[in-house]
């Protein structure tokens, strides 16, 4: 970084470095932090090889199980390991399109941006969840349209149309939130005149084809399965309560929380202030706007849209912080070139204090996740520790290799198991964590007993187990067997594992033998029931 730190010399190896550099520090976390709820669920996706998911598309199912097929093991960092190497390809094609629209000064500083946004770093580049694949491909999107767009000084439609329509539809097949991405291109080409030539082009008629055939296994499963997944996830834009301005502020400061407020509170200045002054301007929007304010209008189009609705959301029902971060992600190139004015000194300050920060947290919260530094009690706790076991929601992410060791080392554990017809649990996200721990032993299928059964509503039917055996594992925070009582001929507890941290035991995972199963455990929804109601969730 001398030249970085030197007269602003911006060669290609501080990029280098930067990916490098936050490549190693990602997959360390990676290494460090047990499974997330959603991302052993995720990991049953590849389990159930299909066009499309309850939850999600397909895209998330690929990258979650790319670790796991290359390597033959089964783990917190192998389940991963697509989302370190997409989230690096998603810097590189932000860097690539940074250097396109502004310069390579403003490319650096995004890059170095992106690298040290929490909920980027962490949400797109360590857990495996559908926005990893989904920035890749926004990413790509934006990258081949500043190609596209910005050519100069007459713009005619190229063979990139068809391109975009591919890359939008694999944002699609990733997250469905990539409607978004592209009904914002449409908006850009719809506002500026000189791009409403595309509109009349046979290569959109070439990216409306490759788009629908990109998307078409969400179509093929959402027909085979009553559209319960669209319908699923358009219900969860429906207002389940009345609108609070309160609701909506909370929304916007936990939004800034997340990114990180060194970098969120000048992330939401730049938007606003820029959609403000594109909005004064007539100009901006005409046929022969400058390379600049078109490159600017193309990331508004693209950023604001998801920004701003799922923000707009968060007043009327409670939303997921990644929802509108796709969007934050392209205002960071506009943040990046902002940044590109100030002087060496003020950016070094800014950044250099928020990786600070940012680095003494992480270096907090690694260590209390597997050691438990702040538990009260912990071998390891900090000045005595500060939050008691039984409190702490933290213990809750579970160390599926204390989990498989309790199976290796019982013999009336492993017989069980191997006797078994079906292994279950009564929540989707326990059965992820059962299906990973067990991955390497021989096991039978997870099935879950619940009503929001999610992807498992089709993973099987309900009937198919009736007269079998099964295996029930939960730990002892969630266990509800009553709930069982009536449905086996017999129910008994066979064995407990603890989980252990800090040198304490911080739960157990209790495991119940159930023989004959004497009728179907009924379902809401799914395969098996004769139709296909829909849950209205949050996760």
């Amino acid at each position: 970084m001398g030249k970085f730190a030197k007269g602003w010399g911006f060669e290609a190896y501080p990029v280098v470095w930067l990916l490098v550099s936050g490549l190693l520090v990602r997959s360390a976390i990676a290494v460090w932090i047990p499974p997330g709820f959603d991302e052993a669920y995720y990991y049953l996706y590849t389990q159930h090889p299909d066009w499309s998911y309850f939850d999600h598309p397909l895209m998330v199912g690929i990258s979650t199980g790319l670790g796991p097929w290359l390597t033959g093991q089964v783990s917190q960092f192998t389940i991963r390991i697509g989302s370190l190497l997409l989230y690096t390809g998603a810097l590189i094609l932000l860097y690539l399109t940074s250097v396109q629209l502004f310069s390579q000064r403003a490319a650096v500083l995004t890059v170095a941006i992106a690298s040290l946004v929490p909920i980027f770093f962490v949400g797109f580049g360590v857990l495996t969840l559908p926005d990893s694949p989904l920035i890749f491909f926004w990413s790509a999107t934006l990258l081949i349209a500043a190609k596209e767009f910005l050519r100069q000084p007459t713009y005619y439609p190229s063979w990139r149309l068809a391109a975009i329509g591919l890359l939008v539809g694999l944002a699609c097949l990733s997250k469905y939130h990539g409607v978004v991405l592209g009904l914002g291109l449409v908006g850009f080409c719809f506002t500026s005149r000189q791009h409403r030539t595309v509109f009349k082009s046979p290569w959109m008629l070439a990216a409306l084809g490759l788009f629908c055939l990109t998307v078409s296994p969400i179509i093929i499963w959402n027909f085979q399965h009553e559209w319960v997944s669209l319908r699923y996830q358009s219900g969860r834009a429906v207002p389940n309560r009345g609108y609070s301005l309160l609701e909506l502020i909370g929304t916007i400061l936990i939004g800034i929380g997340y990114l990180f407020p060194a970098f969120g509170f000048p992330l939401w200045w730049v938007s606003l202030k820029t959609a403000w002054e594109q909005w004064r301007n007539p100009n901006h929007f005409v046929a022969r706007t400058p390379h600049s304010s078109l490159a600017t209008l193309l990331i508004l189009w693209i950023s604001l849209p998801i920004i701003l609705s799922f923000t707009f959301m968060g007043g009327y029902r409670p939303i997921l912080p990644t929802w509108a971060m796709p969007g934050f992600w392209g205002m960071t190139l506009l943040l990046g070139d902002r940044a590109a004015k100030w002087s060496l000194r003020e950016v070094r300050r800014w950044l250099g204090m928020s990786a600070l920060i940012i680095g003494m947290l992480i270096a907090i919260a690694l260590p209390h996740l597997t050691l438990g530094i702040l538990q009260k009690p912990s071998a390891y706790a900090v000045l005595g520790g500060f939050i008691p076991a039984t409190t702490d929601g933290s213990v809750q992410l579970v160390d599926i290799q204390q989990v498989r060791r309790g199976f290796k080392e019982s013999d009336n554990l492993t017989r069980a198991l191997e006797q078994a017809d079906f292994v279950f649990a009564d929540d989707i996200f326990i059965a992820g964590y059962v299906g990973m721990a067990l991955a390497s032993l021989a096991h039978p299928p997870i099935v879950c007993f619940n009503d929001d059964l999610r992807g498992f509503a089709f993973w099987s039917t309900a009937e198919e187990w009736v007269g079998k055996d099964g295996l029930y594992i939960a730990p002892k925070r969630h266990l509800n067997s009553t709930k069982y009582a009536g449905y086996f001929q017999s129910f008994e507890q066979i064995g407990e594992i603890p989980i252990w941290r800090g040198g304490v035991i911080v739960d157990v995972f209790q495991v119940y033998q159930s023989k004959n199963l004497l009728k179907p455990y009924p379902r809401l929804y799914g395969t098996g029931n004769g139709k296909a109601s829909v849950l209205r969730g949050d996760g």
